[in-house]
Parts: C-alpha cells; sequence; structure tokens
C-alpha cells in the first residue's frame, strides 16, 4: 500500500489547491461574469463532448488496467502495449465523430426549443471531443503506470489557471460566448499535450510490436471484455450525464446553468474518490488476475472506509455552510434555489465513494459482463426518474433522480460483488463513521450564527468547530489505522 498513500497524498494536496483554486474561479468569477445561461452552454457542449470521447475511449482506461499485466516486460518495452493501446481512441475517434454528425438532425431537434444557443456552437463539440479523448487516454496511461500527481496536477491546478484567464477575457468583454468555447477547447488541448509528455515519458512501453505476441486466447479476452466495457458505457455515461441533458432539454440552459454551479459543490464532496481508486485500481487488477480474493477484499475496506470518511465529512462541511456559501458568492440569490440539489448530490457522491471499488473488481474479474446488465438498467431507472422529477421539482428533481440512481445502482452491484466475489466493504468502522457525523450534526446546531455578522466569520467558526471535534472523535473511534497514526503523529505530535 505504500506507493498508494505516497500518490494518494501527493494526489489530495493537489486536489485541495485544485479545490481552492475552483472555488475562487467558479463562485466568484463565473459567478460574477457569467450569466446562467452562458454557464450552462458551456456545460452541455463539455457534457456532450466528454461524452463522445468517454465512448470513443472504447472502454480503454479498463483494458488497459485489467491487461497490461499480460504485457508487462521492461525488457521488451511491454511487448508493443502502446501500440495496441493507442488503436483504442483512434478508432473510437473516428466512429464517434461520425456518428455525431450523422445525428445532427435529432439533436439539434431536442436542444432546439429550450436551448437554441447549443445549436449555434453544434460544430465546435467536435474538436472538444479529440482534445479530451487523448487528454483521458494519456491520464489513463498514467495512471497504468502508476504515476498520478503531475497528470492531478495538470487537470486540477493548471487547468484551472488557463480556465481563470478564459473567464475573465470573457468577463471584461474580451471575446465573446463563441471566443469562450474556443478557449475551452485550446486550454484542454494544451493540458492534454502536458499530460501525453509525461506519461509517455514515465511509461517503459514501446510502439514497437510483433503481432504474434496478440495470441487468439489473448485477443479474443481484449476483444470480448471491450465490446462489454463499450455497450456498459454507453449506459453508464447516459447516467452521469442525464441529469444535465435532460434538465437543458426540459427547462433551458439557464437552469442548467445554475445546476452547473451546485454539481461543483457536490464535486467537493467527490474529491477522496478522485485520489484513491485510481491509483487503488493497479493493484486490484493485479490481485484479481492472481486471484488473490483475500487482498481484494483488504483494500476493498480501506478504500471504502476511507472514502466515506473523508466524503461524508466533506459533505457536512458544505450543507452546513450552504447558507454562508450563497450569502458569499456573487448573485448568490439566483443560485440559491439549488440548495436541496447540493444535499442530494452530495449524498450521492458519498454512497458513490463508499461503494465505486466494488465496480473496479468486477470490471477486473471474470464476472465483469455484469457491468452491462447493471448499466442498462440503471439507463431505464436514471431516465425514468428524471423523465419524473425534472418536470415537477426542476433542479432538485435532477438531483433527487441522481441519487435515487446511485442508491439503486449500488445497491445492485454490491449484490453482484457479493454473490459472484464473495466479498463486501462494510465493517463496524462504517458505523462508527455514522455516528461521528450525526454527533458532529448534532454540536453545529449549538453553534451560535454569525452570518448576520459576517458570512465568512461564520463559516471559520463553524468549520473549525466541526474539524477540531471531528478529529479528535474519529481519533478516539479509532475509525482506520492510518488515520489515527496521522493524527497521532502530524497532529498531536506524539
Amino acid at each position: 500500500m505504500g506507493i498508494i498513500i505516497r500518490q494518494s497524498l501527493k494526489g489530495t494536496f493537489v486536489n485541495y489547491v485544485g479545490v481552492l483554486l475552483g472555488i475562487f474561479v467558479q463562485f466568484y468569477i463565473v459567478a460574477k461574469y457569467l450569466d446562467p445561461e452562458v454557464i450552462g452552454l458551456s456545460k452541455v457542449v463539455y457534457e456532450v463532448a466528454f461524452l463522445l470521447s468517454t465512448l470513443a475511449l472504447m472502454g480503454s482506461g479498463s483494458v488497459g488496467m485489467r491487461f497490461f499485466p499480460y504485457f508487462k516486460d521492461k525488457v521488451s518495452g511491454d511487448n508493443g502495449f502502446l501500440f495496441y493501446y493507442l488503436l483504442f481512441p483512434v478508432v473510437g475517434l473516428t466512429l464517434m465523430s461520425s456518428l455525431y454528425l450523422g445525428l445532427r438532425v435529432p439533436i439539434e431537434g431536442y436542444f432546439g426549443e429550450k436551448s437554441p444557443l447549443f445549436n449555434e456552437h453544434f460544430y465546435y463539440v467536435l474538436p472538444m471531443m479529440v482534445v479530451l479523448t487523448f487528454w483521458v487516454w494519456f491520464e489513463n496511461y498514467a495512471n497504468i503506470n502508476m504515476r498520478i500527481a503531475l497528470p492531478k496536477a495538470v487537470r486540477e491546478v493548471g487547468m484551472r489557471l488557463m480556465m481563470l484567464g478564459i473567464y475573465l477575457s470573457y468577463g471584461f468583454g474580451l471575446i465573446d460566448v463563441t471566443g469562450l468555447i474556443v478557449g475551452f477547447i485550446i486550454c484542454y488541448g494544451l493540458c492534454m499535450i502536458t499530460s501525453g509528455v509525461y506519461s509517455l515519458h514515465v511509461g517503459d512501453s514501446k510502439l514497437r510490436h510483433d503481432w504474434k505476441f496478440i495470441t487468439p486466447e489473448l485477443k479474443s479476452k481484449v476483444l470480448k471484455y471491450t465490446g462489454f466495457l463499450m455497450l456498459a458505457g454507453i449506459s453508464g455515461n447516459l447516467i452521469q450525464q442525464m441529469d444535465i441533458y435532460m434538465l437543458s432539454g426540459v427547462k433551458g440552459l439557464y437552469s442548467a446553468g445554475i445546476y452547473t454551479i451546485v454539481v461543483y459543490m457536490a464535486e467537493i464532496v467527490n474529491m477522496p474518490s478522485r485520489n484513491i481508486t485510481p491509483i487503488s485500481a493497479p493493484l486490484a487488477a493485479e490481485a484479481m488476475k492472481e486471484n488473490d480474493m483475500e487482498k481484494a477484499k483488504g483494500l476493498y475496506r480501506q478504500v471504502s472506509v476511507h472514502q466515506m470518511l473523508a466524503s461524508s465529512v466533506l459533505l457536512l462541511l458544505v450543507w452546513i455552510n450552504i447558507d454562508n456559501i450563497f450569502a458569499i458568492i456573487p448573485n448568490g440569490e439566483k443560485f440559491a434555489e439549488g440548495r436541496w440539489a447540493v444535499l442530494f448530490l452530495g449524498l450521492s457522491k458519498v454512497v458513490y465513494g463508499t461503494l465505486n471499488f466494488g465496480n473496479t473488481l468486477i470490471s477486473f474479474s471474470r464476472y465483469y459482463y455484469w457491468t452491462l446488465f447493471i448499466t442498462v438498467f440503471l439507463a431505464i431507472v436514471s431516465i425514468g426518474t428524471n423523465l419524473y422529477f425534472i418536470p415537477i421539482l426542476g433542479l432538485s428533481g435532477a438531483a433527487l433522480a441522481s441519487l435515487i440512481t446511485v442508491i439503486v445502482s449500488y445497491a445492485y452491484q454490491q449484490y453482484i460483488v457479493q454473490a459472484k466475489i464473495k466479498t463486501n466493504p462494510f465493517s463496524w468502522a462504517h458505523a462508527r463513521i455514522v455516528v461521528v457525523i450525526a454527533v458532529l450534526y448534532i454540536v453545529n446546531a449549538f453553534i451560535p450564527s454569525l452570518i448576520g455578522v459576517s458570512p465568512i466569520l461564520d463559516a471559520l467558526v463553524r468549520s473549525s468547530v466541526i474539524g477540531a471535534v471531528g478529529i479528535g472523535l474519529i481519533y478516539k473511534l479509532n475509525i482506520s489505522e492510518q488515520i489515527s497514526w496521522f493524527i497521532r503523529t502530524k497532529v498531536f505530535g506524539k
């Protein structure tokens, strides 16, 4: 677990810097200078491009992680792994570009009434799709080689610094809405190039290859696995982005823009899983390849406990300061209607962080085909819940639909993990986490409100008290040996 701890700590530090920068950019610059409709446009263009890019990757992230151990060999340059791995985005981009252009009429018909501004920027999705595809591909290649710190720095810090420049240029009238979208594409392109240079440097794989290495048996395994992942990926990505697509189509880009800010608040809760899961995945792949179920079970429990604890505490801090947040950000009254959406989305991120590693284990096991059945079923649940709740509750309905989908998703997934892999992440540590959060929420109720004096002061006092009490409870209940050691040595200095 040494490399996991080192890389996760580096990644967490980078994430914290990125989050602080992101809070400033999203909650001050974006909220101040961009109209919600423009925010919604940039979000929808990105999400459509991201969906296409994810499909264009053809599951290469999981495929590469699962089958890299079969190729790994420093002497031979990993038996041409890089060449074969590069085929995924090349083929995928060709297919997705053709599909997107072929569906132009129905896509423009869907967005035409409520979100006509998207149709004016229809073709800008294509170059954004290309840079997003290769950016993620390079990050996945770095993850395969268990190096996430610098790619994280590029995504969390470098990208946000460039985005800050783009937003300010728009705010000061130097560029128009189209210039904003073009600026995003350039920004993502620079990030892609930087991550690409690094990932190719840390990897030992060479483009030199020998077709004979790909035995019929290995080829069959890869193609079968890829096929299932692509089918599952279509449903899986629809689940993740269904809320923003349907909200923009049913309610318009203005509502989508408000929802974008709300989603960012919830993404703060998701921050721990963005570090721990990627760096743990290679170890999971190795454990499943060797059929070491004890190692897999241990990984699952460690990842689950740490992610549940971190995400729960972060959600609590966001929720107890929700009034402060809307009071501090410019034009906060516009975004305050998303209050309950923050809670629903935050809870979905807690469930995701607690159980998502089970999906990693399924993907790397011989039962990976179950992901197809799970995601198809959940795509149906997601579409149904969004169709029902969005017209009734608007933003909160989209968030509630996401929460219901996530709960159903991971309940079903855990059933498969227990039935097929015979493992689960649950322990008494999870129960102790619930106790800690409940106690902290009660403590918060007794803290006098200072929002009338200053929302910033109220947030600082409230967060400091909850943080201090929380550290003491976590240490006293010994939820995690690793966290207790960190608190004992770094906080208490013992």
